[in-house]
């Protein structure tokens, strides 16, 4: 007893260490596909920005602490420890706990069954709360003089759309994954279905990065695909397999990007990787909500046949519609 107290005296503080941990380490993955524009080191894709949202809103605000070290451990790797490490790991912070407030005070699922959850994650999550990362982060180099004024606002969407997409890319695969139940009695074909889509999803994009010609956009009817059969569950996966593939040819300049300067590939990237990430996410949120309605119909049905049978035992199983009725 006096050791399961200790542990759970110690599971706060555990998960802050462990949340700081997965921070510093997504974000080493990201800077792996690290371009510099205007002297600033960002990203096309930032994870930690979708990993701090998901865990603020799967386990609370008090987690904050966890991503505060693991930005300050990322940011003092980069450049020396001094003000302006700070002001960007404070940027890194309040990005996303008022991103998490601001869902909150909507009545944001994280069960993403909602169109209107899935505005919300768009809207406020990825849009309007990583405008403070981008600017506090532009800011403080500027400030700092690393940066050239002439370059500020290159940097700035630079950096608002990568700390965005790790919202709209991380945060809800991590929400599927947190409420996934490994599903029984599933037919075959599903099976079937969903490993063709996965090998469907990886040929079309990179037939269509390796290409020369602009076949970006044959990205979605698979999107499209997996959104109506699987929702966010297949979705999701999707979508990161897609951005993946396709940042690697836009960062080495091959395919459909060659030729571009760094701006024009970042542009075309971050335009394919929003839409496809927002396609996902709203076509998700839309065909789960239609899908509860249907089965809130078909339950009310239920309950009145039941009442029905109460009421006139046996009418409720006569055949419908009655004969003679051409409808």
């Amino acid at each position: 007893m006096v050791r399961t107290e200790g542990l759970r005296r110690l599971a706060p503080a555990l998960t802050i260490l462990g949340l700081a941990g997965v921070y510093y380490g997504s974000a080493r993955i990201g800077l792996l596909e690290q371009v510099v524009i205007s002297g600033a080191v960002v990203t096309p894709l930032w994870p930690p920005t979708g990993i701090s949202l998901s865990c603020l809103l799967l386990l609370g605000l008090w987690t904050w602490p966890g991503i505060a070290l693991g930005a300050l451990a990322v940011v003092a790797t980069v450049s020396p420890l001094d003000l302006t490490v700070l002001g960007i790991m404070a940027g890194n912070t309040l990005a996303p706990v008022c991103a998490f407030l601001m869902l909150r005070r909507v009545g944001f699922r994280t069960a993403l069954d909602r169109l209107r959850d899935g505005v919300a994650l768009v809207a406020l999550g990825a849009f309007a709360g990583m405008l403070i990362s981008a600017t506090l982060g532009t800011g403080m180099l500027l400030l700092k003089g690393a940066l050239p004024g002439g370059g500020f606002w290159r940097t700035w969407v630079a950096w608002w759309v990568g700390d965005a997409m790790g919202i709209l890319v991380i945060t809800p695969l991590l929400l599927v994954c947190r409420s996934f139940r490994w599903p029984r009695g599933v037919p075959g074909y599903r099976w079937a279905e969903a490993a063709a889509l996965l090998v469907v999803t990886v040929a079309v994009t990179v037939i269509a990065i390796r290409s020369e010609l602009s076949l970006l956009f044959l990205v979605f009817p698979v999107i499209v695909w997996a959104a109506l059969r699987f929702q966010l569950a297949g979705a999701a996966p999707c979508v990161l397999l897609v951005s993946v593939l396709v940042i690697r040819a836009a960062t080495a300049r091959t395919g459909p990007f060659q030729g571009q300067s760094l701006l024009e590939a970042m542009v075309n990237l971050q335009a394919l990787n929003a839409s496809a990430a927002l396609t996902a996410l709203l076509l998700s949120a839309i065909v789960t909500e239609q899908n509860a309605i249907r089965r809130k119909v078909e339950q009310a049905c239920s309950e009145l046949a039941e009442v029905v049978d109460r009421l006139a035992p046996g009418e409720s199983r006569r055949r419908w519609p009655p004969d003679g009725d051409p409808t």
